[in-house]
């Protein structure tokens, strides 16, 4: 729970000062994109989130990867057959196989470090969940209201250069890290894809690339700022994708399930029964 504060609280400091520069340069230097001022204050900082953010993305892609648990392939093959066993099994010996079918040989990852891994990638995907709403929420309604308030003079506004090129990267990234780490780290997760965490994952991304054909068309219709605009459909239908981290979460308590079937198997009653 500490770790899962702690990095709640990094993500909402991190927003809540962007939010907190808005509130205090966009209106003084971001009204006119062609003042030197506006070079300065906001054309630097996207800048910086451009640089950043693709260092980050390299870095910690990169160490997910190259830290990953090369013993997955057979764990993943004995846990197929680990599970077969446990499906045909039922009373004591059902308990008894839980932890005699795994072969130490082949399985090097403990039932405990497994469900270690499974209480991290958790607090992954809350870090997801939390800055998916960030950045697909609080600043992109933030957006809309700076459009309806303030004509557009670019497509770098103050609030763009912060919820296009600042949150959306950072939600991102931080799927694409929860993904990595599932499919690294997690016997569940190491064979093949699975659906529902593609779809968490990718669909948020392709908001991204839709950035570009929404500006496009607010510079040749100059469509009105409302979330019911045809030009906007694709923000919608990809943040719906998000939706399937029920699928996914679905998938990760079947797989602290099977580490604590055993916790959960009723005890013998040992007691003598009233017939002696």
């Amino acid at each position: 729970m500490k770790r899962l504060v702690l990095v709640l609280a990094s993500y909402a400091a991190l927003y809540l000062t962007a939010r907190w520069y808005e509130g205090t340069y966009a209106w003084s230097t971001g009204l006119d994109a062609f003042a030197p001022e506006f070079e300065t204050y906001w054309m630097n900082l996207f800048y910086a989130e451009i640089l950043v953010e693709t260092i980050v993305a390299a870095l910690l892609w990169g160490w997910l990867w190259r830290s990953r648990d090369r013993n997955l392939e057979r764990y993943w093959a004995h846990f197929i057959d680990t599970e077969t066993a446990l499906s045909r099994a039922k009373g004591e010996a059902l308990r008894e196989l839980l932890w005699k079918t795994r072969d130490r040989d082949v399985v090097t990852l403990t039932p405990r470090e497994e469900l270690r891994r499974n209480m991290t990638h958790l607090i992954w995907l809350a870090a997801y969940a939390w800055a998916f709403y960030w950045g697909t929420s609080f600043f992109t309604e933030q957006d809309a209201t700076w459009h309806q308030t303030v004509v557009r003079d670019t497509d770098f506004t103050p609030n763009h250069i912060i919820v296009f090129y600042m949150s959306y990267p950072v939600y991102i990234i931080t799927g694409w890290g929860a993904f990595l780490y599932a499919k690294t780290r997690l016997p569940y997760f190491a064979k093949g894809f699975s659906v529902p965490y593609l779809f968490s994952v990718v669909g948020p991304f392709t908001l991204l690339p839709n950035v570009g054909y929404n500006e496009w068309g607010h510079t040749f219709w100059f469509m009105e700022e409302v979330f019911v605009a045809p030009l906007h459909y694709g923000f919608v239908v990809f943040a719906w994708f998000a939706l399937s981290i029920g699928g996914v979460l679905l998938q990760v308590f079947a797989s602290i399930l099977y580490l604590i079937k055993k916790d959960l198997s009723p005890e013998p009653d040992s007691r003598p029964t009233p017939n002696g």
